[in-house]
């Protein structure tokens, strides 16, 4: 069967249907991880996934990886609220317990309110009607919260799923894209630089060429309001890092603990985050 008309991303965003979005590709380089004896020493996150044992659930799933990436997304989303005080933020979780510890930063670490809403909610529906009718600053998802689901006051986006599929990006990405009455329109999504997320990100941009801009941004910034421009603003020239300080963490195989199996069986891996860069992809600018 053919499809006679398309009403496509690019169209609805020019008619101000849906709102541009800014997609940010959070890496880390001089990363180092340890196995046993071994000091074996990666550029990025990428790299590491390709070339040692760690899983991308590793990282998502590591504290002071997701305290980072919320941190962009909380600055992102205090930021918004100044101006568009009802805005609200979304977050797509691993599993259960991954999300009930994202909600326990978010409260305890970041002092926001947060709601979560999973697959084990015996009235999901009802939990995101409350949600979309409240000024609580951001819901917690697992699952329940991607196609079909309307809450035009999301406008933050930290993607910390481990679905990898495009179609789910798409879905996930769209949830913060309805126009409402704010004043505020922006749609920020944060995620890391995984292979296929980095292909995502750029396709969406693709949807209309010469419009990928990667902004700069100075470390003093990055504890403030994200998203500002200070500096210059370079087109297509190619990936601009962004600095904070390092991070130092030991973690475990969360994919083997997933399996049931007891920790002490499992070696132990110390991984050293180097300094976080961000890249913003601005597709629709």
């Amino acid at each position: 069967m053919l499809c006679d008309y398309q009403y496509d991303l690019r169209r609805a965003v020019q008619e101000r249907v849906c709102r541009a979005p800014k997609i940010v590709l959070v890496d880390s380089e001089q990363l180092s991880l340890t196995e046993g004896t071994e000091v074996k020493k990666y550029a990025s996150i990428l790299e590491m996934l390709k070339q040692s044992k760690a899983s991308y659930r590793s990282v998502i799933q590591n504290e002071s990886a997701m305290t980072h990436l919320l941190e962009l997304g909380v600055n992102k989303l205090n930021e918004i609220r100044q101006s568009s005080p009802e805005a609200g933020g979304l977050i797509v979780a691993a599993s259960v317990q991954h999300a009930k510890t994202i909600q326990s930063l978010l409260i305890q670490h970041f002092g926001q309110s947060a709601s979560i809403v999973t697959y084990q909610h015996e009235n999901p529906l009802e939990e995101i009607e409350i949600f979309r009718h409240s000024n609580t600053q951001w819901i917690v998802s697992v699952g329940m919260i991607s196609e079909g689901t309307d809450i035009p006051r999301l406008q933050v986006c930290c993607h910390l799923s481990a679905v990898k599929t495009e179609l789910y990006f798409r879905q996930v990405l769209g949830r913060i894209l309805r126009v409402n009455k704010a004043s505020n329109q922006e749609a920020w999504l944060y995620t890391f630089a995984e292979e296929k997320l980095i292909g995502f990100a750029e396709r969406i941009e693709q949807d209309i060429p010469e419009t990928c801009l990667y902004l700069q941004q100075h470390t003093k910034e990055l504890r403030g309001l994200i998203g500002k421009v200070e500096g210059s603003v370079s087109e297509l020239t190619g990936e601009v890092p962004f600095q904070t300080s390092s991070f130092h963490l030991n973690w475990h195989d969360l994919e083997a603990q997933s399996t049931g199996q007891s920790t002490s069986t499992l070696s132990q891996e110390e991984l050293k985050l180097g300094q976080f860069k961000q890249r913003v992809i601005s597709a629709f600018f």
